[in-house]
């Protein structure tokens, strides 16, 4: 017989502002996810409080800040992570970077092995994500003038982690009528029950 397991999701909203249409979107998730009585914890970039900046890089590992060591429990605790952020500049909001580059730590989302030329251990292995990204152009064009755009978070943070990562382009974002929108986040919805 099947059934539909229960999964632990824990949702990012990756934009500072909790009222821009990211943040209709990862509601729209949520309400999905929990109506199915998935376990649904969340967090909004702009509520979260802490220092952006690597001062030393990766030398010096500074101290974490409660609300980084939050987001460390809730990446540790769940099986599926939903991040919704725009493109700014063909890359993450600087509060977004400034989060992964505090949190993914080595020890944490991976460890090097030694010598280094053997590569690395993925640290967060058996976890699954779906990102979304509002885009100012169509995803097409964007992606065929600048090139990929989502390297950064999909590849080169939560692939190299062991995150297996699908992605959503979502996008002219400024220019969306509220009936595509609207589309859309019923889509999403949808999505967050399946815990897609």
């Amino acid at each position: 017989m099947f059934f539909n397991k229960k999964k632990k999701i824990f949702i990012l909203l990756g934009h500072t502002d909790n009222e821009s249409l990211n943040a209709f979107f990862a509601k729209s998730y949520e309400r999905g996810a929990k109506d199915k009585g998935h376990e649904v914890a969340r967090m909004n970039l702009g509520d979260i409080d802490f220092d952006p900046v690597l001062h030393k890089g990766y030398k010096e590992i500074q101290p974490l800040e409660s609300d980084l060591l939050k987001f460390q429990e809730h990446i540790k605790w769940c099986d599926h992570f939903v991040l919704f952020y725009p493109v700014w500049h063909g890359g993450p909001p600087a509060k977004l970077k400034g989060l992964f580059d505090r949190t993914f730590l080595p020890g944490f989302a991976y460890r090097f092995r030694k010598p280094k030329i053997l590569g690395w251990q993925k640290l967060l292995i058996g976890r699954t994500a779906r990102v979304f990204i509002t885009t100012g152009a169509p995803p097409f064009i964007s992606r065929l003038m600048f090139g990929d755009y989502t390297n950064e978070i999909r590849k080169n943070l939560l692939g190299f982690s062991g995150i297996k990562t699908k992605l959503h382009a979502i996008g002219p974002a400024e220019e969306i009528s509220e009936k595509k929108a609207h589309k859309w986040a019923k889509k999403i919805r949808r999505m967050g029950e399946r815990a897609k």
